[in-house]
């Protein structure tokens, strides 16, 4: 099923969602926003995956080890007690323009993907997740949240770059 829906903003939003009498459980949202600075700033804030870390609100805390991130996430859904370990990784980079990462936990596996491109005034940024759950209940719950994650991706940057505005 493919939804289409609105940010805030009024900007188009899709929403891919199957359920329990499906193979899988999964969400898929873009979202793009304009940040008026130049690529390689913004590439510079993406591209970290610790800076990524800090702008996911579910993720109470997060562990490096090597070229891999740990985010400590917890989600109020049956069956998660405590925090989930997300092992996250860069999978493709290509900079100053994409970078591309793959979770995965024993209940969500996530890919996330941040594509920049030069415009006149800076910079847009176009986001792309997918949340594929592995236990009833994690898709929903990003499917109602993924816009308070975006927001702290958006807030995130522009409280580093000073200036954005939403397509």
């Amino acid at each position: 099923m493919v939804r289409q829906g609105r940010t805030p903003g009024g900007q188009p939003e899709r929403f891919r969602a199957t359920g329990p009498n499906r193979p899988t459980m999964t969400v898929e949202v873009e979202r793009t926003f304009e940040v008026d600075a130049p690529v390689e700033e913004v590439w510079a804030l993406l591209s970290d995956p610790e800076y990524r870390a800090r702008a996911v609100s579910v993720a109470e805390s997060y562990d490096v080890d090597g070229d891999v991130t740990i985010w400590n996430i917890s989600i109020p859904v049956p069956l998660v007690r405590g925090t989930v370990a997300v092992r996250t990784r860069d999978v493709e980079r290509d900079p100053p323009r994409y970078v591309k990462f793959v979770g995965n936990s024993k209940v969500l596996t996530v890919t996330g993907e941040h594509e920049l491109s030069a415009t006149e005034g800076g910079t847009r940024v176009r986001n792309r997740f997918v949340v594929d759950g592995k236990l009833p209940g994690v898709e929903g719950f990003f499917e109602r949240n993924v816009g308070k994650e975006f927001e702290n991706i958006r807030r995130a940057v522009s409280n580093s770059v000073q200036s954005v505005d939403e397509d």
